[in-house]
């Protein structure tokens, strides 16, 4: 409970931080690097608080025809197009967007001559005056992200949702008050330069990923890193057990580490026995759900709901749990049921950009299903995949700048294990690859669009992907 004395010392600190900020960006020559979802509202929040702001980002004035002019109205400049960033020079405060590189030559440029480079999240961290639960992974994040504030918001909080998902947070710090819980979902780019950690941290697992634009595993690994590293010792950490690279975070952990495991009971965390979940802490054992009353289908969902479980209690009772596990019907684009057409079902996992994820989703099914798979390439190593699809598929119909290699990687394990090879499609686009899967399927197939690669080569972003597998799906006869 907090009490009004804490309350008005809270709200007091917030204002002292925030007019703080406001007071020192204010007139500062401030550049906004990426006019993206999160960094449009980033761009008016620091113009409505004095700052002199510049918009780079490399698409031309065309690509924000319907918007620039309101922005412009507002006072804030724009460097757009090939050579956007030479006019990158004199900046007091640099905010870049995540999926930029902090280390690019223009960028360091600025910060050797005195520019503080920062991001819309890391504004946000230090001015939130909110309790913060923060998620990361390879896989799960969203569904984890989305459990969590489910879990709280069914217990009475106030909740807001934002990073990854949900809506831009900056803008609406005015809003957020201390006994608010704010649920984040933050991906390795946000956390790159991260100086500042949530009170409570999840890691899901990690896989290799993102290896186009981190220079190395061990860099993708450190950046996750940064979700626990400047925590305290009364915060808390949650990681999964059953991952090698998240439980060796164990030992380097400063806050109260818990974890969840499918495979082994714990002292502090939650793990599977005789089907339930089990949450365990200081001796004490709560069961909290039957697995079969979870909605969801999987166990890596499983997995991601124990991750938020070990979240959330003690704030969140068991009960608030079961109602939500009993009824969330999970993410768009995340196994998400599309349509079935004569006894054929197609489900849309376009969140699938990974060959672990694809992995995962395909681990729910039991054989007939024709996947629809490739996209752009992001320099993962597809071997396991191409180890899995055996008994997991009875078609492949593969797409973009990866169907190459993920034909390379089957055909490879074929060989080499002496299987039966099923029938493999190429596709020129989405349309064909739909048609391609609908005109081989029989009765009781499942066609699964599971990319286990990014959208670039053809869409701006995976839900884009998904969104034109459902229309082509939806105007099937």
């Amino acid at each position: 409970m907090v009490t009004r004395n804490f309350y008005v010392w809270m709200v007091n600190t917030l204002n002292k931080a925030l007019e703080s900020y406001k007071k020192g960006i204010y007139g500062k020559k401030a550049a906004v690097l990426g006019f993206g979802i999160s960094n449009r509202p980033l761009a008016r929040i620091l113009s409505k608080w004095g700052a002199q702001v510049t918009v780079f980002d490399k698409k031309e004035d065309a690509a924000f025809s319907e918007i620039l002019a309101d922005y412009k109205k507002l006072g804030i400049d724009f460097s757009l197009g090939e050579n956007y960033l030479d006019k990158l020079k004199g900046f007091d405060v640099i905010l870049r967007t995540p999926c930029m590189r902090f280390d690019i030559p223009q960028i360091q440029r600025e910060v050797a001559r005195g520019a503080e480079l920062t991001s819309e999240m890391e504004v946000f961290f230090k001015l939130c005056p909110a309790f913060v639960y923060a998620v990361t992974g390879s896989d799960g994040k969203t569904t984890t992200t989305s459990l969590i504030y489910e879990f709280l918001k069914n217990e009475g909080y106030k909740c807001y949702l934002g990073g990854n998902i949900g809506t831009p947070l900056l803008d609406r710090i005015e809003e957020i008050e201390p006994e608010d819980k704010v649920v984040l979902e933050l991906s390795s780019f946000q956390l790159q330069t991260m100086k500042d950690s949530p009170d409570v941290a999840v890691i899901t697992n990690i896989s290799p990923n993102h290896l186009d634009i981190h220079k190395s595993m061990e860099e993708y690994i450190d950046a996750k890193k940064n979700i626990f590293r400047h925590q305290k010792e009364s915060d808390r950490l949650v990681l999964n057990y059953d991952n090698p690279i998240t439980r060796g975070f164990i030992s380097e952990a400063i806050a109260n580490t818990a974890i969840f495991s499918l495979n082994e009971e714990c002292s502090f965390g939650t793990f599977i026995r005789n089907n339930r979940i089990i949450y365990r802490e200081n001796n004490k054992e709560t069961e909290i759900i039957p697995i079969s009353e979870i909605k969801l289908p999987g166990m890596y969902n499983v997995e991601n709901i124990m991750a938020a479980i070990t979240a959330v209690i003690p704030e969140v009772v068991p009960g608030s749990i079961l109602k939500v596990a009993k009824t969330f019907g999970g993410v768009e684009h995340r196994n998400e049921f599309v349509r079935k057409i004569r006894d054929v079902t197609f489900r849309n996992n376009s969140i699938g950009s990974s060959p672990t994820r694809t992995i995962a989703a395909l681990k729910t099914f039991d054989g007939n299903v024709i996947l629809i798979a490739g996209g752009y390439d992001k320099n993962l190593s597809y071997d396991e995949l191409g180890a899995f699809l055996p008994g997991h598929v009875k078609a492949l119909v593969l797409m973009g700048a990866t169907a190459d290699k993920i034909e390379a990687a089957y055909m490879k394990h074929i060989e080499k294990e002496g299987f039966e090879p099923v029938p493999v499609f190429k596709a020129g686009n989405m349309e064909d690859a739909v048609k391609k899967a609908y005109s081989i399927a029989q009765s009781g197939d499942t066609v699964l669009l599971s990319p286990a690669s990014a959208s670039f080569d053809m869409y701006a972003n995976f839900v884009e992907r998904g969104n034109h597998f459902k229309e082509i799906v939806k105007s099937l006869e």
